[in-house]
């Protein structure tokens, strides 16, 4: 019988990859740590690495709620070694026991079983399995060093190894492929339909002069939509349609499956989209009013005539039995447009002029959407890589808010104070309130500071908390302002991240609450605003 490997082995690993930032380094570090594994523990261990308690294809979910996660935190450092160490293998049993546990008692039972795992296991290797749990590895094993320590243990060509990533969708099935059966095995990998590949991704440009810089004299500019992009297989008369985080939505969009039954001339294809939300003067709802209908499981029906949505395609991914991948994007679109009607397709243009593109950008925020896709022409389908042959511009609106408290991070961030709530202040009561958390934009040395100037603040604390002394004023882009119930100002950044420090204003310099209605109702200048 092959002896198990410990979750101290999986540990001593982390702790190697976290002591360096040399990718080289890291991979060679991997290749001896897959190639030690059985056949049972690659899958679990892959998982752990990459801060996931379950493969990506695996809807569950621990389930264990913030306040008790910071109660099993803070009993990490008192844990004891009552019997054998845990293994890789009895890690992941665990933590399919305390998934499946659900209904009354659930809570207890949860508890009970991570309290007897963390009792196995030494204080630092304990650290590691806080980190799987939060989802906050931050060792650097990020899915393309993976992916190239698998194709490096294997040896096999790590384009193959990424295809295989793309069509299959799971970083641990590949490296389970790779690993017990080898380069003919990732070769034969190919589309099957309705089990969703991974996206190709794209960089943030800082502007367009860049996005010429890089693409060259002339590349493609599309409408970069304010919707929720998808992908939509179909076989004979079966549609589906799966998210960008690969999730079966097709009960939640019958009206999307009907338009792509009925205008795709195709019966067997793989195509990307992007749906929108539309109000009732024709234009894009914001993205919180889409989420209400695109997550929608009840009274579906309802929803549909309640919220219209409208799609926009922009890539096809396999067609009638031919992988398409490899063709340029410029091939795919031609063959994307034979497929469709007109109007289905993104908004776009092929050009060498920064004014039309320029014009373009202004067109797509005026018409409801957020920017720019960029495109190069002669750029191959890659999966889940953000590379520079796609780039994302949009214009970013920015705030000057207080932070007035912040949380204790957990796994990397442990140690620091790092999730920042963030205020406007009301000038009709002089009372900062919240409009959103985030731990985005800093580097670790900022992390650092800001903790040691936070806790000279301190106003109040809790086990979690730390309410501070409105001092620091920090600059913060958002994407969008949303309604909230969650806060007393009634309002929520949505992908809100920290840009700079504003150490020339004081907190009565800040934005006000006033300014903020404002920029909300500013958003619908060019949106449609849902009345229920």
């Amino acid at each position: 019988m092959v002896e198990q490997a410990s979750f101290s082995k999986f540990a001593a690993i982390c702790r190697a990859l976290e002591s360096t930032t040399k990718r080289t380094e890291k991979v060679e570090y991997l290749v001896g740590f897959l190639r030690s594994l059985n056949s049972e523990e690659i899958i679990p261990a892959v998982c752990f690495l990459t801060g996931r308690p379950f493969p990506e294809s695996d809807p569950r979910v621990l389930d264990i709620g913030g306040q008790t996660l910071w109660k099993f935190d803070r009993k990490t450092s008192q844990t004891v070694l009552v019997s054998k160490p845990a293994t890789i293998l009895e890690v992941f049993d665990t933590f399919d026991k305390i998934a499946m546990s659900s209904g009354a008692g659930s809570r207890h039972r949860k508890q009970v079983l991570l309290d007897a795992l963390l009792s196995r296991l030494s204080d630092e290797d304990a650290e590691f399995l806080m980190r799987i749990i939060f989802g906050e590895m931050r060792i650097g094993a990020v899915e393309g060093v993976v992916l190239d320590a698998v194709a490096e243990a294997t040896s096999i060509d790590v384009d193959l190894i990424r295809r295989a990533h793309m069509l299959l969708g799971d970083l641990t099935q590949v490296a389970r492929l790779a690993l017990t059966q080898g380069p003919e095995a990732i070769r034969k990998v190919g589309v099957t339909l309705f089990v969703p590949v991974k996206p190709m991704l794209a960089e943030m440009a800082q502007d367009l002069k860049q996005v010429f810089n890089e693409h060259g004299s002339v590349t493609s500019f599309e409408f970069k939509y304010d919707g929720a992009r998808i992908q939509i297989h179909r076989k004979g008369d079966e549609v589906r349609v799966f998210s960008r985080r690969l999730t079966d939505v097709t009960g939640s969009i019958p009206d999307i499956v009907q338009l792509a039954r009925e205008r795709v001339r195709s019966t067997e294809y793989l195509i990307e989209g992007e749906v929108v939300a539309i109000g009732g003067n024709g234009k894009p709802l914001p993205f919180q009013d889409l989420m209400r209908r695109f997550r929608r499981v009840h009274d579906v029906e309802a929803m549909v005539k309640e919220i219209p949505m409208k799609l926009f395609l922009f890539d096809v991914i396999y067609l009638e039995g031919r992988l398409l991948v490899d063709l340029p994007y410029e091939e795919r679109w031609s063959t994307l447009a034979a497929l469709t009607d007109g109007e289905l397709l993104a908004t776009r243009i092929v050009t060498g002029d920064i004014r039309e593109a320029q014009k373009l950008m202004e067109a797509a925020v005026r018409a409801g959407h957020e920017g720019l896709m960029a495109k190069e022409l002669r750029s191959t389908y890659t999966p889940g890589v953000r590379a520079k042959k796609w780039f994302k511009i949009k214009p970013a609106e920015t705030l000057d808010l207080v932070i007035v408290a912040a949380d204790w991070g957990s796994g990397r961030r442990r140690g620091w104070l790092s999730n920042y709530h963030l205020a406007v202040r009301d000038e009709g009561t002089d009372e900062y309130l919240v409009v959103g958390k985030t731990f985005k934009g800093l580097t670790d040395q900022e992390f650092t500071n800001i903790t040691k100037r936070l806790l000279e603040l301190k106003a109040r604390e809790t086990d979690y908390t730390v309410h501070v002394k409105p001092s620091i004023v920090v600059e913060v882009a958002f994407n969008e302002i949303q309604r909230s119930p969650r806060y007393k100002s009634g309002f929520a950044l949505r992908f809100a991240r920290v840009t700079r420090f504003r150490n020339d204003k004081r907190p009565e310099d800040a934005d006000t609450l006033s300014r903020l209605k404002h920029l909300y109702q500013e958003q619908f200048r060019y949106k449609a605003q849902f009345e229920s």
